[in-house]
């Protein structure tokens, strides 16, 4: 059964960084496209960044040059490197595939339990 597991959330204060990670189990990541979505109280779910299969990484607007999503080959993991955050950047973030896509973008059709993300002061 394919499983994602999310962690590295926190609370941080406006202008901080974090590191979220996320370890698939049941299929090897290294094949497909991967993502970050959020989804912040009372909105939509939101795309943050897709990486292709080959390490290409396309992320949205509000987060180009705050956001670094990597993945380390054979670990099945794949990273997001948050610098400079915002209280708005509060949510809950996934980790997400679609187990067909290997570039980008990604569908939603797996994610994990989420990390909360927190940026407040």
């Amino acid at each position: 059964q394919v499983h994602l597991v999310e962690s590295g959330g926190g609370l941080v204060q406006p202008g901080g960084s974090l590191r979220l990670s996320c370890v698939a189990s049941a299929f090897t990541m290294d094949y497909y496209a991967m993502g970050w979505i959020r989804q912040a109280p009372g909105k939509e779910r939101e795309g943050v960044v897709c990486i292709t299969r080959d390490g290409d990484a396309f992320y949205a607007d509000s987060v180009k040059g705050r956001f670094t999503m990597s993945r380390e080959v054979g670990k099945n993991t794949v990273y997001l490197q948050m610098n400079s955050l915002k209280p708005e950047y509060t949510a809950v973030y996934y980790c997400v595939t679609d187990l067909v896509a290997s570039s980008c973008p990604v569908g939603y059709d797996y994610w994990g339990q989420g990390t909360q993300v927190t940026v407040s002061s």
